[in-house]
């Protein structure tokens, strides 16, 4: 066991939660000590909600150790039941609470005897998921829980809708840029003439997860929360869905032909090629960009790519195939999907990475000495360290990266929006040309606090030199230099082996 301040992904309730206050009357009890109840407050500060987040703590303190909780909980059930008259309570313990191994089942039973909404218990393994896993899993019990309701033992003769329509499954609170996102597929719905049928769970009732088999298709945007209950609809009731995420111009273009072949398959002829191409050739500018001349800036630029499966695979696809930069590896700390990770971006990146701890990641952004970062908010962390410039891609993130303008990386807004993330996060063009003349923005002389893996000395007149180099490569010419005496056993630097290093470098 090791201690870790920063974690990609937070504890199993805390996807719980997410996916019970993303329902509309749907409230959540979260069995826990003082310091597990965190959610409220973070999801209050990011999503910037006027209303007050469903969930309310069942707190565990020396009492309940002492005497049990078997009552506490019950009460908070049907306290809440009256006073929020939610048509779903779902009750769920934390890590820390778990370890009391309390039968909270038969807790949520005896309460919903009194109780005019159902109670669930959220039938996650806190031990053994992540935030993502749970979410995902919640999403599928509660659509079972309805569905089992609805239609028993599968007794039932559905309909689907007159005219095509689809279910959006898994946009939810605290995802990233997922409210955008969501606004960006319904416009592109609508111009297919495509109806909404549902988005679950975002401003969902449960009374209406009975409507979910009506559909036509399914599409499933993040892999992460949804691809269960898809594959359920699918098994249940025979219901294709499409996980493709319509992100970039090439996979958004696979996404519609996908659902362009289940429409077909249907009896329901259309062709999308029209809309596609209208849409990538004159109202997207992403296409028009990545031939631009102002692109031709980005020839030999090279890059590494980290976050969720879904941004970073599709991320990285993007900067490959449209925008052609190399990547020099990506990676997601999704290790629970590691193999599909793999299928998707092996064909371009000589290294896959599968970890979810920071330190490993930080190591390898040093030796691969990127042009650019694309990840999370850590990875900004480690980019500012290393004076290498990062853009935000994926979860998780800061407060900033809850924009209140538009800006979905999804469909074709989302490739102009993506375009311009990666083009604004490289140092190009004019810019380099300004930062050689001025010396760079920054101020700093460079010191002797040399590589964490160096061991070498710094001349006073290496140092003087090394400070007239721009501000921006400073620290990765400080780095090849370190490494070129340390290979040569050189222990001080002098300006003749920062000359060495560099023809070294140049003959590479």
């Amino acid at each position: 066991m090791k201690l870790a301040y920063w974690m990609y992904t937070g504890p199993a309730h805390i996807g719980t939660l997410r996916i019970a206050s993303s329902f509309k009357k749907v409230h959540a009890i979260m069995h826990a000590p003082l310091g597990d109840d965190y959610f409220n407050v973070m999801q209050s500060m990011l999503e910037r909600e006027q209303n007050f987040t469903p969930v309310t703590t069942s707190i565990v303190d020396r009492h309940v150790l002492a005497q049990g909780s078997k009552e506490k909980v019950i009460n908070n059930i049907t306290r809440k039941d009256k006073e929020e008259n939610p048509d779903l309570v779902i009750v769920t313990p934390t890590c820390t609470s778990s370890i009391l191994q309390e039968d909270l089942a038969n807790f949520v039973t005896r309460a919903s005897y009194n109780s005019k909404a159902d109670v669930l218990l959220a039938d996650v393994n806190h031990y053994r998921v992540n935030e993502l896993q749970a979410a995902d899993q919640t999403l599928e019990q509660i659509i079972k829980f309805y569905i089992d309701k609805e239609y028993p033992n599968n007794n039932c003769n559905i309909t689907t809708t007159e005219e095509p329509s689809v279910n959006i499954i898994g946009g939810f609170t605290l995802g990233f840029h997922n409210q955008h996102d969501l606004t960006e597929l319904k416009k592109i719905f609508k111009e297919l003439n495509i109806k909404i049928n549902l988005i679950i769970p975002d401003g969902t009732q449960v009374s209406e997860i009975k409507q979910l088999p009506k559909a036509w298709f399914n599409l499933v945007p993040y892999r992460e929360t949804g691809l269960r209950t898809a594959k359920y609809l699918e098994r249940e009731f025979g219901t294709p869905y499409v996980d493709i995420t319509p992100m970039g111009l090439n996979q958004t273009k696979m996404c519609l032909k996908k659902i362009e072949e289940i429409l077909n398959n249907k009896n329901y002829p259309v062709n999308f090629d029209s809309y596609i191409n209208t849409q990538t050739y004159f109202i997207s500018q992403a296409a028009w960009f990545a031939r631009s001349i102002d692109c031709q800036n980005l020839i030999g630029k090279k890059a590494v790519v980290f976050g969720d499966a879904t941004h970073a695979a599709s991320f990285a696809k993007i900067l490959h195939y449209e925008m052609k930069i190399e990547v020099l590896w990506a990676g997601t700390y999704c290790k629970h999907d590691a193999e599909w990770f793999r299928e998707e971006v092996s064909d371009f990146c000589e290294q896959v990475i599968i970890t979810d701890d920071y330190n490993h990641i930080a190591q390898l952004i040093s030796n691969s000495e990127p042009d650019a970062i694309f990840g999370t908010q850590m990875e900004r962390h480690i980019g500012k360290r290393l004076n290498i410039p990062c853009g935000v891609i994926s979860s998780p993130v800061h407060i900033q990266n809850f924009p209140l303008s538009f800006k979905p990386f999804l469909g074709y807004e989302g490739s102009n929006q993506i375009a311009d993330l990666i083009y604004n996060s490289f140092t190009l063009g004019m810019e380099d040309h300004l930062l050689e003349i001025f010396g760079g923005h920054d101020t700093i002389a460079p010191t002797n606090n040399t590589h964490e893996t160096s061991a070498v000395f710094w001349q006073e007149e290496a140092l003087n030199e090394l400070s007239k180099i721009p501000g921006f490569v400073r620290g990765k010419i400080k780095r090849k230099t370190e490494k070129f005496a340390l290979k040569n056993n050189i222990g001080e630097i002098t300006l003749a082996v920062m000359y060495a290093a560099k023809e070294n470098s140049q003959q590479i």
